[in-house]
């Protein structure tokens, strides 16, 4: 082999970039949210200091192990809810009287009128769903403990670790609730605004403390464009109101309830959902009797300008 070849393999070697194997994902969820202990993190810090400082002060770095050692270097199919007991306990804290809002289906409409804790509180905007929301994670073996390219979906496994998560947070959320409490439904999907299997079904409304919940009001929100699919008294919602009758909830039902109604027309003023159907009622006529009273200030104040 001649000097050059050799030197010319030599370089190639040298400057050629390195292939590196792809790891195949093994289930059909997303990876590990990159950096996760700094986004959990900082989330808990954000919550303490801006969103609601007035749950007072948490160890966010001991609230992140504890949240981190619920599943990593595990199975990811064999995390339970009771995995993040240590976690919910440093986490939790009290939900304010008549501002529980609980959900199906509206969560975008749900926090819009929440408005971060100002008017409610839904279960994303405590700090234990604050954490979580929108994040994946899910542990392995080997590495680092954790897996970024997949992890596994419910219908993978039901024990996954950001499944496991919502539950308990979810029941935990439940039970601080109290006073007047609030439903948000969806009349528009096709696929019932109170679905049996869905989280509120199954680990939010069994754990309502009967003796803490004065009432429920059931709010039924059609999409601005609609259609028009369930509303108080029917389908789906039926159910959910005889769940409450059976349950010794006092409720009430509202289809578009008005002030939610009007948030959704902000960005569809001109749709004809959102018009006035009646002209405003006109003012008053002042009584008579009251004229002399508006009069007597007149002269004063034209008198200021001479």
């Amino acid at each position: 082999m001649s000097v050059g070849l050799v030197f010319w393999l030599l370089v190639l070697l040298v400057f050629s970039p390195m292939v590196v194997p792809q790891e195949t994902a093994l289930w059909q969820g997303d990876g590990t949210t990159a950096d996760l202990q700094e986004v959990i993190i900082g989330r808990c810090y954000n919550y303490i200091r801006v969103v609601n400082p007035t749950i007072g002060e948490k160890n966010c770095t001991a609230i992140w192990r504890a949240f981190r050692d619920a599943f990593i270097y595990r199975d990811p199919c064999s995390v339970t809810p009771a995995d993040y007991q240590t976690f919910i306990s440093l986490s939790y804290h009290s939900i304010p009287p008549n501002k529980a809002l609980f959900w199906e289906k509206t969560k975008r409409l749900v926090h819009r009128y929440s408005d971060l804790t100002r008017r409610m509180m839904p279960l994303g905007e405590t700090l234990i769903g604050w954490l979580g929301d929108d994040l994946a994670w899910c542990g392995r073996a080997s590495g680092d403990g954790l897996d970024s390219v997949s992890c596994p979906t419910t219908a993978e496994c039901e024990h996954n670790p950001v499944e496991s998560f919502w539950r308990i947070a979810s029941t935990t959320y439940a039970n601080l609730s109290s006073g007047v409490i609030q439903v948000m439904l969806n009349g528009s999907v096709t696929d019932g605004a109170f679905p049996e299997n869905s989280f509120f079904a199954n680990f939010e409304l069994p754990y309502l403390r009967k003796d803490e919940v004065s009432k429920v009001q059931i709010w039924v929100m059609d999409d601005i464009e609609g259609p028009d699919v369930e509303s108080c008294g029917n389908k789906s919602v039926h159910n959910l109101q005889q769940i409450l009758e059976q349950q010794g909830f006092q409720y009430t039902c509202t289809d578009n309830y008005r002030q939610v109604r009007i948030l959704q027309c902000v960005d569809s003023s001109s749709h004809p959902a959102c018009l006035c159907s009646r002209a405003a009622p006109a003012l008053p006529l002042l009584h008579l009797q009251h004229l002399p009273a508006l009069l007597l200030p007149i002269p004063h104040i034209l008198s200021l300008f001479h």
